[in-house]
């Protein structure tokens, strides 16, 4: 026996477990999936989830609404069992969940009830935790809340970027899923109630939250560099005197203890000194080595790279871009 399913995805994170469910003894009834968005300089947004459904000849359905009657009516006609979330960028409503008979699951990237919410996978890097998952429950009206229904753990690597976090994540919700199907098909699947005391959020990040915060530790600033990757990239203002300010992307750091550092530690956070060819810079508690980074313009290079050209001396990263 297979259950018809309905997936309801826009972001890659899906992807992985909606090409298994086509190639599983599953049927998959359609996609539903964000309307085509137009980008910067009239580019189409490539939509991998569409095009991988077009490819297998499923059915896809972009509404701009998917709570509208009309859409519902054509929910409903997919005359789906279940239908699967992940990554969708739209809230469901009570009624759209009534619909399929198994109700709707979700794949959510974190091990809730930790990080509810838009971003997880960069909030467990930005948090410095050492270990995180991929989380499938049953959706409910509100927010992330729903009875588990499996769990995926896995260790986050160090100098992990979110990124490539995120990848690995949408490969291990792959088994999850389809464990989960079987047991809901079956009928013998635990549902386990979220613990509410331990609830945290993960709302969305947007572009302002890549600055770097020279005044936290730099265990703090080594994270947030790792978790602002891809998007929407850790970045400051290189304040040097008598010369314009420059926005730097800083794309690998690493925190120095005491001994490695003694020079910098008695300047202010944010502060830069090259010492022995390598570009440090004074935190809230300590100080970090940058190694690779991008000045605005350029391509990434290694800060050995940019110290050739550079005097660093009696500079300072900044959260603005005044001279």
């Amino acid at each position: 026996m297979s259950l018809r399913v309905l997936m309801m995805g826009t972001g890659t994170f899906a992807l992985p477990s909606f090409q298994a469910l086509m190639n599983s003894d599953h049927e998959v009834v359609g996609l539903v999936t964000q309307p085509d968005r137009v980008g910067r300089g009239h580019h189409r947004h490539v939509n991998e989830m569409k095009q991988a459904a077009l490819d297998s000849e499923v059915a896809v359905f972009q509404p701009e609404n998917v709570n509208t009657d009309e859409s519902l009516t054509t929910l409903r006609d997919f005359k789906a069992d279940i239908f699967v979330v992940a990554a969708y960028g739209q809230i469901l409503s009570g009624e759209l969940l009534g619909i399929p008979r198994l109700g709707a699951i979700n794949l959510h990237g974190s091990l809730l009830p930790k990080y509810r919410g838009a971003a997880p996978v960069q909030f467990a890097v930005l948090n410095g935790e050492k270990e995180t998952g991929v989380t499938i429950f049953q959706i409910e009206p509100k927010l992330d809340a729903g009875p588990i229904l499996g769990v995926v753990s896995t260790e986050i690597a160090a100098k992990e970027t979110s990124g490539q976090l995120h990848d690995r994540l949408s490969e291990l919700s792959v088994p999850l899923t389809l464990k989960v199907l079987a047991g809901l098909e079956s009928g013998n699947i635990e549902r386990i109630v979220q613990e509410k005391s331990a609830v945290t959020k993960a709302p969305k990040i947007r572009k302002e939250h890549g600055l770097v915060d020279w005044s936290r530790t730099s265990s703090q600033i080594c994270s947030h560099v790792f978790g602002m990757q891809p998007w929407p990239m850790p970045y400051a203002y290189l304040h040097i005197p008598e010369k314009k300010s420059s926005r730097i992307i800083l794309l690998d750091v690493v925190e120095l203890n005491a001994n490695e550092a003694d020079r910098v530690l008695k300047l202010n956070p944010g502060q830069t000194q090259q010492v022995d060819g390598r570009m440090l810079v004074k935190t809230g508690d300590g100080v970090v080595e940058v190694l690779q980074l991008q000045p605005a313009g350029k391509r990434p290079m290694s800060s050995e790279q940019f110290l050739c050209g550079t005097n660093i001396e009696n500079a300072q990263f900044a959260g603005d871009n005044q001279s």
